[in-house]
């Protein structure tokens, strides 16, 4: 088991709810929890089915370099780059509008 936080953005309430079912809600779309591999690859999978036009973030320890691992979900400026082994996040620049 593992620390897990997610992060969502513009998603519906009914990825929120299912969200909720396994994790905390501590703030306005931040989730916590203490899961497995396998309970947080199944909220991934319902991450991906149910977030439509919005954006996630997972993030979970891991035993590696900087103690954690993230993956994302949907468009956002912050795009994650591997530099060597190591994940790090790239911004993307602001569109003119």
């Amino acid at each position: 088991m593992s620390m897990v936080v997610v992060v969502t953005e513009n998603v519906p309430p009914r990825l929120r709810g299912r969200l909720a079912l396994w994790l905390l809600e501590i703030r306005a779309g931040v989730y916590v929890g203490n899961l497995s591999k396998r309970i947080r690859e199944m909220i991934w999978h319902q991450i991906s089915q149910l977030a439509e036009t919005g954006n996630v973030v997972m993030a979970w320890a891991t035993n590696n370099e900087s103690g954690f691992e993230f993956q994302t979900w949907g468009e956002n400026r912050r795009i994650p780059v591997d530099l060597d082994g190591l994940r790090l996040v790239s911004f993307l620049p602001i569109q003119n509008q």
